[in-house]
């Protein structure tokens, strides 16, 4: 390859993008103005989430001397381990939790992450202490490292789970006596188990299921005592969800997410370790996908598919040209469609080589660097084309990416698709393009 008449080509691509590391999850930062014009983050502490997606004004204030000093939050803005979030009458937030889990943020909800350790062990831990309103909870890797430490804690009971999206409501009074509903915490569970606990009081609910842990009211202790009152509020299963559980704006995209959950973030885990063994010289990352990927002895192509980028993913993050380039066939065509700053759409090709090259060359001068895959899938070549699993011939994804480049802060949404051969054993790229959306 003539690298002295590429390279104008590459720096141009790179300058008019800010960063550029097309289809592995990286485009163009072309940063919106609420980004840039969001309030600076308090100082670092221990990361609990980053802003996903947001509507209306929501918004974290810090603990100890900053407290009450709040500050609107943006997609893309981190929260951080003791801050009080807020979402205002017609606000909602998702934020993506480090350890890959999902926290979705219902209008006029006030919560504090009160406890986060997500470091692949025993310690790992989340606490979340729900002051009022409503959360939907996907759990992440900590439902697996230590599920007995992952827990919504509210003003009537505590919430344990048993890997699970599920959502805990505090109804306040007023709220119970608009809607005709008792007032207390209810939790709805869609996915997996939850135990709601009261005391000595336990109470599973199953996916479908709805548990309430009434409040204390001022009735219940004028009129019971001892024993009596701690019957009065043991938590029960309702016949029915309450007609105040209603889909959120971000609904839709979190079933998606919920669907792949446990997959997506043990997949996540399993790249934490990778690259801290890499850091410590202990065994080397795996090798590029290999042999049709099963379940149950048939071809699994949605495992393929989000294994392969996965591996992707990683040779990125370690900055590895070599394994990138070896994950793209030798005549493997490579093309991205991008908006530049006048907003035209442009597309530009590149051979896999160019790409390792200006992926690794825009991610070294990028900071802060996150991303996140909405959803992925992939279709094997249809029967007439034969039954080996040896060719996905429409492999999917959309991708969402935030950090600063150059010291400014952008998020970029775009669509990659890939056709995927199985060549010798190994899965490879013979074609890829990516669009930002």
């Amino acid at each position: 390859m003539n690298w002295s008449l590429n390279r104008a080509r590459m720096s141009a691509i790179t300058v008019s993008l800010g960063v550029f590391c097309i289809l592995m999850g990286s485009s163009l930062p072309s940063y919106s103005a609420s980004a840039a014009e969001s309030t600076a983050s308090p100082e670092p502490g221990k990361r609990f989430a980053a802003v996903l997606r947001v509507r209306g004004e929501v918004a974290a204030s810090a603990s100890g001397s900053a407290a009450g000093k709040e500050r609107k939050l943006r997609e893309g803005d981190l929260v951080y381990v003791g801050e009080r979030v807020r979402a205002a009458a017609l606000a909602e937030a998702v934020l993506k939790t480090e350890d890959a889990g999902f926290v979705a943020i219902r209008p006029s909800t006030e919560f504090v992450a009160e406890r986060f350790v997500a470091e692949d062990g025993p310690t790992d831990n989340l606490t979340l202490r729900l002051v009022t309103g409503s959360l939907r909870v996907i759990s992440g890797w900590i439902a697996s490292t230590n599920r007995s430490g992952h827990k919504v804690v509210t003003p009537t009971a505590a919430i344990g789970i048993r890997g699970t999206d599920h959502e805990p409501y505090v109804l306040s009074a007023e709220l119970a006596a608009a809607t005709s509903n008792r007032e207390g915490t209810y939790d709805k569970v869609n996915r997996g188990g939850t135990t709601m606990e009261v005391g000595e009081n336990k109470l599973d609910i199953d996916a479908g299921r709805v548990g309430f842990a009434p409040a204390l009211t001022k009735d219940h202790k004028s009129s019971f005592k001892g024993r009596a009152l701690i019957t009065i509020l043991m938590p029960v299963l309702l016949d029915k969800v309450p007609n105040f559980y209603v889909p959120g704006e971000f609904d839709a995209e979190l079933d998606g997410y919920s669907q792949t959950a446990d997959q997506d973030s043990r997949r996540e885990l399993e790249q934490r370790r990778k690259r801290s063994g890499a850091a410590t010289g202990a065994a080397p990352v795996a090798a590029p996908v290999t042999g049709p990927a099963t379940a149950t002895g048939e071809c699994a192509p949605n495992t393929i598919a989000t294994t392969w980028l996965g591996q992707l993913d990683d040779a990125i993050a370690r900055h590895d040209a070599k394994a990138i380039i070896a994950m793209f066939a030798p005549e493997a065509t490579v093309r991205a469609t991008i908006r530049g700053t006048d907003g035209k759409m442009t597309s530009v090709e590149l051979g896999r080589e160019e790409l390792a090259q200006s992926t690794i060359a825009a991610m070294n001068g990028l900071k802060n660097y996150q991303q996140r895959r909405v959803w992925t899938e992939g279709k094997l070549a249809s029967p007439a084309a034969g039954t080996a699993c040896d060719r996905i011939i429409s492999l999917r994804s959309v991708v969402i990416e935030q950090g600063r480049q150059s010291g400014k802060p952008y998020r970029v949404e775009s669509l990659e698709e890939y056709l995927l051969e199985l060549r010798a054993g190994t899965w490879l790229s013979i074609k890829a393009e990516t669009t930002q959306q």
